[in-house]
């Protein structure tokens, strides 16, 4: 029989989402939007935190800590690039202060992961 492997599929599912509008992003810097630097830049982000969540979700940890880390790894990417994308094709904000309240949120995630290590119980 083959050993059940334990997935956090919220994670995983934050991965896909935010690996599809990094792909979407990026070709959309490539052929569609106005200034390319800004959906380039989306792409980016939505693709290193999509890896970072893939890692999180196969951990299959349910750590609070870890948990509340990767959703700052969700959020954040997900407000940035979106206010990223409002820039680039409407020349308006999603709200003001969006993206940095979004650059705040994927740090705070990335310091939350640092947290983790000191206090995750050893299996």
């Amino acid at each position: 029989m083959a050993e059940r492997r334990d997935v956090n599929r919220a994670e995983l599912a934050g991965a896909g989402v935010l690996g599809f509008c990094g792909v979407a992003a990026s070709a959309a810097s490539a052929h569609a939007a106005g200034d390319p630097r800004l959906m380039g830049a989306a792409g980016l982000v939505c693709l290193t935190h999509a890896a970072a969540l893939l890692a999180f979700g196969f951990a299959g940890r349910h750590e609070f800590v870890l948990r509340l880390a990767a959703l700052a790894l969700f959020a954040g990417p997900a407000l940035f690039s979106a206010d990223m994308a409002m820039r680039a094709f409407e020349n308006d904000h999603l709200f003001a202060y969006a993206a940095p309240a979004g650059g705040m949120t994927m740090m705070a995630g990335w310091l939350a992961v640092v947290v983790s290590v000191f206090i995750l119980r050893r299996d």
